[in-house]
């Protein structure tokens, strides 16, 4: 797998909505952003530049608009976050980090269920 940049938690929220809704311009993500957050829109516009630095966004201009469309997928980016929180907290174990969800009843009986479902589902194909 391939290295992928750092986002901070600003810059994902900006990530999502060009996952979301890309090739956008850089007003279509203020807009959005503007209603979630209290940003500024020099705000917004530093952390798309940053994005574009760091290798996770591209534009194209057209005429005077900056147009951008992501350069790292949601999956990989939330694969590569995902497998680093795992290992930084839980020394790569899920079944440790499951374990201290339902200790601290973290999971809803929904959760549960949907966790069980998963498992089945696995198991049925030949995993184990």
């Amino acid at each position: 797998m391939k290295k992928l940049p750092q986002i901070s938690e600003a810059e994902f929220e900006v990530m999502k909505i060009v996952w979301n809704y890309a090739p956008i311009s850089t007003n279509e993500i203020t807009d959005h952003l503007v209603k979630t957050t209290s940003w500024s829109p020099k705000t917004i516009q530093t952390l798309i530049k940053r994005l574009v630095t760091k290798g996770a966004l591209t534009y194209e201009k057209h005429s005077r608009m900056f147009v951008y469309t992501p350069l790292v997928s949601q999956e990989e980016y939330i694969g590569q976050e995902s497998s680093s929180f795992l290992k930084r907290f839980y020394n790569g174990n899920i079944s440790a980090m499951v374990s201290a969800y339902l200790e601290q009843d973290q999971l809803s009986e929904t959760e549960i269920d949907a966790l069980r479902s998963l498992l089945s589902k696995d198991s049925k194909k030949g995993r184990t």
